[in-house]
């Protein structure tokens, strides 16, 4: 079952920033664009550099009117605690947030239940609180935030001009399709 299209449903959780610590709910995803990326677990190997990108594009999707999360079934404790020991995630300064609940990588269908570990997975939610963007990837398949920037753009056009669709490789500035019966089978 997919999350897209989809409003994220309501979660309360705490999150770790800049050393401190703060909670955090659906309604924060709410009036501005949302980068959400869950990882399975702090202390790890691919997840420290995962962050670190991350951390590489922060400005640029702040640029475009984005917040970044990143998201684990650990603590904001345990957050906190990597933070200060860790290089790479000493670099963070978007939130990170700690759901030992399991509520939101439940919500965003994410979970290893078994595990109890979330996967690799980035969602990019619209200012209404409306996922966009959802991908997954397996444990050892880590990911490269610059390919946010891309997935940003398209899906900023598109909300902000209904009716078109970007095409693959479409780039900022060039043409869009305004889908429409005249256009089957012509492309």
């Amino acid at each position: 079952m997919s999350v897209i299209g989809k409003t994220v449903k309501p979660f309360t959780a705490q999150a770790y920033q800049n050393g401190e610590f703060m909670e955090v709910s659906e309604e924060n995803f709410k009036g501005q664009w949302t980068v959400l990326c869950f990882y399975p677990a702090d202390f790890t190997f691919v997840c420290p550099t995962e962050l670190e990108d991350l951390q590489n594009e922060y400005d640029n999707l702040k640029d475009l009117g984005a917040e970044v999360y990143s998201c684990s079934t650990d603590t904001h404790f345990t957050h906190k605690a990597w933070h200060e020991s860790s290089e790479a995630i000493g670099k963070v300064t978007y939130p990170m947030i700690g759901d030992p609940s399991h509520t939101l990588p439940q919500n965003f269908e994410v979970l290893r239940e078994e595990e109890g570990l979330a996967d690799r997975g980035t969602f990019i939610i619209d200012p209404n609180g409306v996922i966009q963007v959802a991908e997954v990837h397996a444990e050892g398949i880590g990911r490269d935030a610059s390919a946010l920037i891309e997935k940003m753009k398209k899906a900023q056009y598109v909300y902000n001009n209904p009716g078109e669709v970007c095409p693959a490789k479409w780039e900022e500035g060039s043409e869009t399709l305004k889908p429409s019966i005249d256009l089957v089978g012509k492309i």
